[in-house]
């Protein structure tokens, strides 16, 4: 039997396996990001938004469930058969998770060193785990700093994170949050739970007092071909205090230890110029790196273009932003209390990151030999209009100097929410990941919504994707059932994630099928959303139990057509 058949795989199952089904917002999982092992490619990662170690609503205010001062978020899961099954490791570190509370006022809660179920050595460094997270295994560098796969591999987690006092010019870095980076080279025993497994992280972005880091995407140059391998890529938003948002670019060429950051778009942010955001970066087998972004155009609102720079020289210089797609954010409907894009329904999910590029390379991972280079990108257009929102990929052959013209991949019925592409290394196989709504514009809180998420796949030959089959659909859930920790809408997150080997995909996306409506709930948002008087209702007495269990679930698929 070769390797390839001996591999398992499942449709779907639960990635956050550890986290409990209430109360809320301990139950409260989302933006998965997922990296597959290109040397080993049966082990992958996934990371997600983890609430597992907050305090219960029922704490202090019984009405109010906030985010415990202290506490990270960044969730870790790895499975080491290829996404059939998953761990979740617990460590130690600042945690709320034994802060119950009770019914009524009480003294609140008291975090503490104890258990977490997120990445460790934060608190003992003077950081929090923020979340939005993004993961890349690269080669592990050798003693010298020469990177090969013979010396091992090394997973690199990026996160976003705050001072663990309340100064926004502590210790730690100056600023609101900045852009960290952890890693291990030890993958089964940071899945077993020992924290020493993961170096210290390292402040990735060069932060001054004014200055909120956010939108971050990581990538590892991972072909050996590659002049560059090695090397680690960051980019993300740079939120000013002027309103200026500017993409910065960070470069590690030494394993993470240390990192260059440099300004790679103007911080331009007006009706004029319209703002970027929403970045992603690759690279393909000859080291050429490939950073898209979304660029929101203020002074029409609903359109915008997908822009490209790239990087011949690894990362010290990048070519000035050309526009290689246009495309429409889906944004209908503004939600007056968080001032965020809708797509569902009234106090929906935001979905102000949707139309944001996905890229994904075909760069021969891990050896390089066979790449095509082919890149494609994926995204959620709304220019059909409300309740038209469309899955679309477009791809290019030559190195983004041209496109095909965009495509719509979704099943019939799918109202796009989120995208993810990932094609093969070797240029065959192209898997897209999707969250959709199944249900049209809810101009109310009380009628039912659905929320799916759907893995499709294509064949490629002669660079063209072909007829896209669905892998898997999930359950369909109620998004309702979710919720920001103010209670007031929905919350689902930013993104989902693809990973391909030559032989088989996999995806992870948010999906509320354990999630219960509260009534009580969507009586307050609807009150909220035209300036009522609705009470806060107290989630723990007046909501089902699992309330807010919103949950990452993931599969994995063998190539149909090998």
């Amino acid at each position: 039997m070769s390797a390839a058949a001996a591999l398992a795989f499942v449709a779907e199952t639960r990635v956050n396996v550890g986290s409990p089904t209430t109360p809320f917002s301990r139950n409260k999982q989302n933006e998965p990001a997922i990296a597959v092992d290109a040397n080993h490619p049966n082990v992958l990662v996934a990371g997600a938004n983890d609430l597992i170690d907050m305090e219960a609503c029922n704490a202090g205010n019984d009405t109010d469930c906030p985010f415990t001062p202290g506490v990270g978020t960044s969730g870790i899961y790895f499975s080491f058969n290829s996404g059939t099954t998953w761990v979740q490791p617990t460590y130690t570190g600042w945690s709320a998770r034994d802060c119950h509370g009770a019914i009524g006022p009480d003294a609140g809660c008291t975090p503490h060193v104890g258990a977490i179920g997120t990445v460790p050595n934060y608190y003992e460094n003077g950081l929090v785990s923020d979340g939005d997270p993004a993961l890349a295994f690269g080669p592990k560098p050798d003693a010298n700093g020469h990177f090969s796969w013979a010396n091992g591999s090394r997973l690199y987690y990026a996160s976003l994170a705050s001072n663990f006092g309340a100064d926004r010019n502590g210790t730690s870095f100056k600023g609101f949050e900045a852009v960290v980076v952890s890693r291990t080279d030890n993958l089964a025993a940071a899945a077993a739970g020992y924290k020493t497994a993961w170096k210290a992280p390292v402040i990735v972005t060069k932060q001054n007092g004014a200055l909120f880091s956010d939108k971050e995407q990581i990538s590892a140059d991972n072909a050996a071909s590659s002049p560059f391998f090695g090397n680690v890529y960051v980019c993300n938003s740079a939120f000013r205090g002027t309103g200026a948002v500017p993409v910065t670019v960070s470069v590690s060429r030494d394993g993470g230890n240390t990192w260059t950051s440099q300004q790679v778009t103007t911080a331009t942010s007006n009706s004029a110029h319209g703002y970027r955001t929403g970045c992603t970066i690759r690279t393909d087998s000859h080291g050429v790196a490939y950073l898209a972004v979304a660029n929101f155009a203020s002074g029409t609102p609903g359109i915008g273009s997908h822009d490209l720079l790239k990087s011949f020289d690894g990362g010290h210089t990048w070519t000035k932003p050309v526009v290689f797609s246009l495309m429409n954010d889906a944004c209908f409907n503004i939600d007056p209390v968080f001032n965020e894009c809708t797509e569902d329904g009234i106090a929906g999910a935001r979905s102000d990151l949707a139309a944001a590029p996905a890229l994904d390379i075909a760069n021969g991972a891990p050896t390089g030999a066979g790449a095509t280079n082919e890149i494609v990108d994926a995204w959620v257009d709304g220019r059909s209009g409300l309740n038209h929102e469309h899955v679309v990929i477009r791809y290019s052959t030559n190195g983004g100097a041209s496109w095909s013209v965009p495509r719509a991949i979704e099943s019939f019925g799918d109202r796009g929410f989120y995208a993810a592409p990932a094609i093969s290394p070797n240029g065959r196989d192209l898997y897209v990941v999707y969250n959709a709504f199944t249900t049209p514009f809810r101009y109310n809180t009380t009628s039912l919504r659905g929320l799916v998420g759907v893995v499709r796949h294509a064949d490629i030959t002669g660079g063209v994707p072909g007829t896209f089959s669905t892998l898997h659909r999930g359950v369909v859930g109620d998004p309702r059932g979710s919720s920001a920790n103010s209670l007031v809408a929905e919350f689902l997150g930013d993104y989902v994630y693809a990973v391909a080997t030559n032989t088989y995909g996999a995806g992870v996306w948010n999906d509320a099928r354990n999630a219960a409506d509260c009534p009580a709930i969507d009586a307050y948002r609807a009150s909220v959303q035209v300036g009522g008087s609705v009470p806060t209702p107290a989630p723990q007495q007046a909501c089902p139990p699992t309330f807010g269990n919103s949950d990452i679930f993931g599969g994995s698929y063998a190539d149909p057509t090998p």
